[in-house]
């Protein structure tokens, strides 16, 4: 088996073993719990699981986008090598034909037309038919199209991975996602509620905001109070479903302000600001990996997509998001 094999191989029972013990952490989650306080805990615990797995799956979905971009430059570099070629091979027969003539099938012309680049040019050096010139010319395309095509095989390796990074998590998040649900569907038996956030403001789609934030904190937050009530969605960007960093860098966009796609870069942008100077529209971001974020709305409230069970929202920061906070920076 190649090394590349061999790699590939390793990397998929790795990834077995990886799914085979996140289940046996998942599983025993399933036993039905009596302690609404015990499923408090797990559901905040699974939510930020969620959280942290969808912040690597869309820098695993940037990975794949990059690779494909890599990849067809490639292409067209190749495509340009090969029209490079064939005008270099129609010089060469021409040349050819001028010194020798006629339809001998030793001929060079004969050689030229039937052969590969690689065959031509090693029978070009064993007959010694043509030029130091177009030898030197047929030398490079031969360097150039073997850095062409190995660049190519790495890129279509690189590719190969982030695809399979990529279905990794898209697998890992379901699994987390469908426990969450169960959890949050036991406490709701208990408790009697939904486990939405009673202080939320997403009961309907759509909203305005009435803050005093203007120019483009306030253009960001009325885009972002405008999508309130729209469905949470990994990577998405809008306009119907958003994740947090889709919505925050959509709302910003709105104001004119380009933001990075994913929560871990857009934790860089801007100035940081201590939470005891906050203002409307800033940035927060939360949990200790930095895997969520929303935008402050003023009067202690937040705006923001939180997870796959709730939509776009309007939540107080007292309480459960105040205890993540890590900081905040103002685009």
């Amino acid at each position: 088996m190649s090394s590349t094999g061999v790699r590939r191989a390793a990397r998929r029972a790795f990834t077995g073993f990886s799914l085979v013990a996140a289940s046996s952490l998942i599983l025993p989650l399933a036993v039905a719990h009596a302690d609404p306080d015990e499923l408090e805990s797990e559901i905040d615990a699974l939510t930020e699981e969620v959280s942290e797995l969808v912040e690597e799956l869309n820098q695993a979905e940037e990975d794949v986008e990059a690779a494909e971009k890599r990849l067809e430059e490639l292409q067209d570099e190749i495509g340009d090598e090969e029209e490079r070629y064939e005008e270099l091979r129609e010089s060469v027969v021409e040349f050819a034909g001028a010194l020798y003539g006629g339809s001998d099938l030793d001929s060079p012309s004969s050689v030229l037309t039937a052969g590969s680049p690689e065959e031509i040019q090693e029978k070009a050096a064993d007959l010694g038919y043509l030029s130091e010139n177009q030898t030197a010319q047929l030398d490079e395309f031969s360097g150039s199209a073997e850095r062409l095509f190995s660049l190519r095989e790495e890129s279509e390796e690189t590719l190969e991975d982030a695809e399979e990074r990529r279905d990794e998590l898209e697998e890992q998040r379901d699994e987390v996602e469908s426990t969450l649900s169960d959890r949050e569907d036991e406490l709701a038996e208990i408790t009697g509620e939904d486990g939405s956030d009673s202080d939320s403001d997403s009961d309907s789609e759509g909203a305005s905001y009435t803050g005093s934030a203007t120019g483009n904190a306030g253009a960001a937050l009325d885009y972002a109070f405008a999508q309130v009530g729209k469905a949470y969605c990994s990577g998405g960007t809008g306009p119907d479903c958003y994740d947090c960093s889709g919505l925050t860098m959509m709302s910003w966009q709105a104001a004119g302000v380009s933001l990075p796609r994913v929560t871990g870069t857009q934790q860089h942008v801007g100035q940081a600001v201590s939470y005891s100077d906050i203002q409307p529209g800033d940035l927060l971001f939360f949990y200790s990996g930095i895997s969520h974020v929303g935008l402050y709305a003023g009067n202690g409230q937040m705006v923001h997509a939180p997870n796959p069970r709730k939509s776009v929202e309007v939540v107080p920061l007292a309480g459960y998001w105040q205890g993540e906070f890590q900081f905040a920076r103002r685009p």
